[in-house]
């Protein structure tokens, strides 16, 4: 990947605490990391995010990221809703929310859809990201799911929570990039801990990275030795 994209890798990469054990202390050094780096995006879970986008309303380039019915998904659609409005209330500029995984892979096709159409619908502006948990989707599940979010009025498809414990692949995206609408944006989530890694998803497709943010950081340090050897992979 071209050296520009190095330059500009921080404004594709989304940090987070998103673990159940993460404490206020992590979500200050996320603030800390975020604005220092200039990440695009930081996401915490629903307890901490009024704290979160606190912080961050002076930093109009860092957004305030709200997760919605995670990470399983099964949450009601009335109570992804509900959650919606909390987080957009408390200051979110951005919305990932899980899809109903347990309903898709019962092919209860119009519930997944009205259940990602009614979060879009009360978000209104704010760009809803809607993660598929491919990990544990077949290849006829995951188009599907794909093309569902796009036609729901998703803005991204997201490949998972993270709690999968298996690492995102290329091939995975580029799956995901085939089935989605072209106006569709793909994001990457789960066991990023490598540039390389991102370089190959970002070939693949992949326009935004979910990554923890001490991996992250860990990330970011290897991009400017790159950038400061002036090495272009191409």
């Amino acid at each position: 990947m071209n050296l520009q994209f190095l330059k500009e890798l921080h404004r594709h990469i989304d940090v987070s605490c998103v673990r159940a054990e993460n404490t206020m202390d992590d979500i200050k050094q996320m603030i800390l990391y975020a604005k220092q780096y200039r990440f695009i995006c930081a996401f915490s879970m629903p307890c901490f995010t009024p704290y979160l986008a606190d912080a961050l309303k002076t930093e109009p380039d860092i957004h305030t990221g709200g997760v919605v019915g995670f990470p399983s998904g099964a949450d009601t659609t009335l109570s992804k809703v509900q959650q919606s409005t909390q987080l957009l209330e408390a200051g979110c500029q951005e919305l990932d929310m899980v899809m109903a995984v347990g309903a898709l892979k019962s092919k209860d096709f119009q519930y997944v859809k009205q259940d990602i159409a009614q979060v879009v619908q009360t978000a209104k502006k704010v760009p809803v990201k809607v993660i598929i948990e491919a990990p544990y989707l077949n290849d006829t599940e995951l188009e599907t799911a794909c093309k569902i979010a796009s036609e729901a009025g998703a803005a991204y498809v997201k490949s998972g929570t993270g709690w999968a414990n298996i690492p995102v692949s290329a091939d995975t995206i580029r799956k995901m990039r085939a089935a989605a609408s072209a106006h569709v944006k793909i994001k990457a989530a789960g066991g990023i801990r490598t540039l390389d890694h991102i370089l190959e998803m970002h070939e693949a497709g992949c326009d935004r990275f979910g990554i923890g943010v001490q991996t992250a950081v860990r990330i970011m340090a290897e991009a400017e030795k790159h950038l400061e050897s002036g090495s272009d992979r191409g």
